[in-house]
């Protein structure tokens, strides 16, 4: 069949932060899938921090977004046309599609979707973003019970799985968010054991003291998603033998003054004299422990163990105000797009 997408594409590359100038709607006519591809409806998409950085130029762990390219993300969708014995009309599938209405594909690179639980939870508590905590806390952080971790972006996506997941282990669990709301959810919906509102930070200080008060005994794992005054407040309360997955820095993302404050040396002798580790990493490398994931933490969202939340836009046309925000602490949750 002959289908007319709506995409969204990167027009140019920011200089700072991101601006609406940057996106621009359009239409294209696709091709008719061949032999061993399908035609993907897509339903909805997620929206996740590591897109800005796809939108520069500088050398990194994956290629750039071509300027005039569709812009990069992992959607559902639904099968509207097949040419592959692996996939029918109306098999529910994931894929990184893109920020459009309809892709073509080859049938092979799409994951068909379990039946019976919600398919936006292949974009968050259990796809990429959940994945990431997981993995990056039991492989980098090794939890032990009776440890305190601390994670910032505390109702993230990632730092929401890392936190219940740490909790589910026996540690203590020091969230970091913005604002008293996402505070209080850390602690009444997510069960962490305390939440700091890193607005009141009015300084490197500061934060120290609040983290310190927060954590009486130090902290063991602090599982980095952001960086800026938040790390630069938990240095000083790591531990002898304290663990540190990097997953993000957000707090750098989008031309923030912050990144200027960075303190290298700081970091480097707590390094050295806590005997910590910090160790980086990108979650595309580790894909083969995803199966071990889904097995394990499956049923857990399953029985309400691990909870989740999503913060929904309706419409393509809004992806890019909606990532924009994002990028600002603007969601409350995994932040998806409902494309139809």
């Amino acid at each position: 069949m002959s289908v007319t997408a709506k995409q969204i594409v990167l027009a140019s590359r920011p200089e700072g932060a991101v601006s609406a100038e940057n996106f621009r709607l359009e239409e294209v006519t696709l091709r008719e899938p061949g032999e061993g591809e399908v035609l993907v409806r897509v339903t909805a998409m997620s929206l996740d921090p590591y897109m800005r950085g796809r939108m520069d130029a500088a050398k990194s762990y994956a290629a750039p977004v071509e300027v005039d390219g569709v812009m990069e993300g992992g959607t559902v969708g639904e099968v509207i046309e097949s040419h592959s014995p692996h996939l029918k009309v109306g098999d529910k599938v994931f894929g990184q599609t893109g920020w459009t209405t309809h892709s073509v594909q080859k049938a092979k690179a799409l994951r068909k979707l379990p039946e019976g639980i919600p398919e936006t939870t292949a974009l968050g508590v259990l796809g990429m973003p959940g994945f990431t905590g997981w993995y990056g806390l039991t492989a980098i952080g090794k939890p032990n019970a009776g440890e305190t971790l601390v994670v910032a972006a505390a109702t993230g996506p990632v730092g929401s799985m890392v936190g219940q997941y740490a909790k589910h282990k026996g540690l203590r669990v020091v969230g970091i968010a913005g604002g008293d709301k996402k505070c209080a959810h850390a602690k009444e919906v997510f069960g962490f054991d305390e939440c700091l509102d890193h607005r009141g930070f009015k300084d490197a200080k500061d934060a120290r003291e609040q983290i310190a008060a927060a954590c009486p005994d130090g902290i063991d794992v602090y599982f980095e998603n952001v960086g800026g005054r938040v790390l630069e407040g938990i240095l000083p309360n790591l531990n002898v033998f304290g663990r540190m997955p990097i997953c993000g820095m957000i707090a750098y993302y989008d031309g923030a003054a912050s990144a200027e404050r960075y303190d290298l040396p700081k970091l480097w002798r707590t390094l050295l004299v806590q005997r910590a580790v910090a160790h980086g990493f990108i979650i595309s490398d580790h894909w083969d422990k995803f199966p071990a994931f889904l097995e394990e933490v499956a049923p857990l969202v399953a029985n309400g163990t691990i909870k989740y939340t999503e913060d929904v836009a309706e419409g393509l046309e809004n992806a890019p105000e909606t990532f924009m925000s994002m990028l600002k602490g603007g969601n409350f949750g995994k932040q998806v797009v409902k494309i139809a």
